[in-house]
C-alpha cells in the first residue's frame, strides 16, 4: 500500500425495501493483504445514509486492497421488522481495490434478502 494523498473513500447506504437512507448502520473498513485483515476505521451512517466525512482521505488514504463490512443485520433488526432467525443477510463484506489517488465511492443498496453495489462517483 502506498500513500496517495489526493484520494478519498466514501459510501452511501440506501434501504431499498423502505425507500429511505439507511441511517445508523455501522460500517467497518479493513485493509487487506493476502489473508490478513487489519481494521482501519469504524463509522456509522447519518440520517442521509452517508458518513459525516470521507472514510479515508488525505494522508490516511493509501492505495491497496480493502474490505468494507456493512453490519446490515444490526440495522435490519433495529427496524423492528419480522425477520427470520438467522437472518439471510447479516454482515455484508465488499472487497475492492483502490489503485490510484482518486475518489472511490462504494455505495450499498440494501434489503433483507438482497444487496448490490457499484463504483459510484
Amino acid at each position: 500500500m502506498s500513500n496517495a494523498s489526493g484520494g478519498r473513500l466514501t459510501t452511501h447506504v440506501l434501504d431499498t425495501a423502505s425507500g429511505r437512507p439507511a441511517a445508523g448502520l455501522k460500517i467497518a473498513l479493513y485493509a487487506v493483504s493476502g489473508n490478513s485483515h487489519r481494521k482501519v476505521k469504524e463509522v456509522v451512517t447519518n440520517a442521509d445514509g452517508r458518513c459525516d466525512a470521507p472514510i479515508l482521505e488525505g494522508k490516511d488514504f493509501k492505495t491497496g486492497q480493502y474490505e468494507l463490512v456493512f453490519f446490515a443485520g444490526d440495522y435490519l433488526r433495529g427496524l423492528g421488522a419480522d425477520l427470520p432467525d438467522p437472518l439471510f443477510l447479516d454482515q455484508i463484506p465488499i472487497r475492492f481495490g483502490m489503485a490510484e489517488a482518486s475518489h472511490y465511492h462504494v455505495p450499498l443498496l440494501l434489503s433483507p434478502f438482497g444487496y448490490s453495489t457499484y463504483r459510484g462517483s
